[in-house]
């Protein structure tokens, strides 16, 4: 008995056991639209468990499992949560609903979050119902999955179905601190060049001035603003257009974006204030068709990142021979500075980019 009588007194070891079962039960409660932000930032700082489901904690907040209170993330409290442990994967999600090993072998085998939708491409997979609702059930920080149908139109406009949650297709996803608001519905976006998009901001210098031909909602130009840079940004789709600006403001970097609604050719031919730039960036897998204006923005001694979707035999043989061919017609020389495969684009073709400096 302890000297107050109130029992065996605990032992350090039981002491111990206690606190570290207790830390296995430890959540952060966010709000809801912070929790892809937060997770991101508990990975990077060792906390964050994901052994355990995200799950709903309140009207607008989530508790996102952690292994220890964290230090470098603001959270709304930390709380104890016991928490059911995570299901493996999706196809244990689909199991539980029935799903025989026959229909598993044609559930997507990949997804991404992109703010607080899942995005899927659902194949051959029946039920896709049921496929949206085990996503749900994987990823507590989402509320909508969309199925992508492809991408058409000169605007390059998704086509997307709803198939479970709340069915709101707008969101703001955040990559290494860069917000991109943007309607999946409306706007095409790609969450395979995570990757690219923070290199182009690990790539520029402060002060730079740089043409982004193809701007999207900012794929490339926010995050090589927010590392100082100066950027012409030129996008003709509308909708990604009114992103962009959003996105700029959003970010704090509108005084560096110069945004235009507008053929990127166009611009180029009105002449660039401050004359020709420092880098050009060409994200579009038909970038070789505007070769002859990118390099007519470019100074010499300028780098420009061309993108293209080449078949496998062709990489990377295809992309630096059409480059160098415009070069050559514009009396330039072309140095290669670095290749890269930066994913997939379809059977048999990826997508690339040369790096390249033009004198």
């Amino acid at each position: 008995m302890s000297e107050d009588g109130a029992g065996p007194a605990e032992t350090p070891d039981a002491a111990a056991e206690d606190e570290l079962a207790d830390a296995r039960h430890l959540a952060v409660v966010v709000a809801k639209p912070r929790a892809e932000s937060v997770i991101d930032a508990l990975e990077a700082e060792g906390v964050y468990d994901d052994s355990r489901s995200v799950e709903s904690w309140d009207s607008d907040g989530v508790a996102v499992p952690v292994t220890a209170p964290p230090e470098t993330v603001a959270v709304r409290e930390v709380v104890q949560q016991v928490g059911e442990r995570r299901l493996r994967g999706l196809a244990d999600h689909l199991r539980q609903r029935g799903w025989t090993e026959d229909e598993l072998d044609t559930a997507p085998g990949s997804w991404a979050v992109v703010g607080s939708v899942v995005l899927v491409e659902l194949g051959d997979a029946p039920r896709p119902g049921e496929v949206g609702e085990a996503l749900l059930a994987l990823h507590g920080e989402a509320d909508t999955v969309v199925a992508r149908n492809g991408i058409s139109g000169a605007h390059r406009e998704p086509d997307v179905t709803v198939i479970a949650g709340e069915g709101d297709t707008e969101t703001v996803h955040t990559e290494h601190g860069t917000e991109y608001a943007v309607d999946l519905a409306e706007v095409m976006f790609s969450p395979g060049n995570k990757a690219e998009r923070a290199r182009m901001g690990e790539a520029v210098s402060d002060g730079e001035r740089v043409l982004d031909m193809f701007a999207g909602i900012g794929y490339f130009t926010l995050p090589m603003a927010r590392a100082g840079a100066e950027v012409t940004a030129v996008e003709r789709n509308p909708t990604a257009f009114r992103y962009l600006v959003e996105n700029a403001m959003r970010n704090g970097v509108d005084d560096l974006v110069h945004p235009y609604r507008a053929d990127c050719r166009e611009v180029v031919a009105a002449g660039i204030d401050g004359g020709p730039v420092d880098r050009v960036v060409m994200g579009y897998y038909e970038a070789w068709e505007y070769l002859d204006s990118a390099l007519d923005a470019l100074a010499p001694g300028g780098v420009l990142h061309m993108h293209e979707a080449t078949p496998d035999n062709l990489v990377f043989e295809r992309p630096v021979e059409r480059l160098e061919s415009a070069a050559a017609d514009a009396g330039r020389s072309v140095e290669v500075l670095d290749t890269r495969r930066v994913k997939s684009h379809s059977e048999g073709v990826a997508h690339v980019v040369v790096d390249a400096r033009v004198d």
